[in-house]
């Protein structure tokens, strides 16, 4: 998907979902995961500004600047999309299918 080609926050985050996949995939969660993220997706502009809200707060346990970035991300065009791709690895399996 282009749309975490084309942003920094994307690459920001890209490692860590990696790892955030194998882990997920390890424990056979990646599916379900993948599956509720798709109901979620029209949510993520929601969760965006739910999370610049809880900034502050969330401040005392990550660093301010990864939740502005997770927060940049969700807001953007099919960024929940994205971040569901890294999850789950089906970045272009799901297009194939259309």
């Amino acid at each position: 998907m282009s749309t975490g080609e084309h942003q920094p926050d994307a690459e920001a985050w890209r490692d860590r979902l990696s790892r955030w996949s194998q882990r997920l995939r390890a424990a056979h969660l990646d599916h379900a995961v993948g599956a509720a993220l798709d109901l979620c997706e029209p949510l993520g502009p929601l969760g965006a500004q739910v999370l610049w809200v809880a900034q502050p707060t969330l401040g005392l346990f990550v660093p301010r600047g990864e939740v502005a970035s997770l927060a940049r991300l969700l807001e953007s065009p099919g960024g929940l999309a994205w971040v569901r791709d890294q999850l789950t690895g089906q970045d272009s399996e799901s297009d194939r299918h259309e």
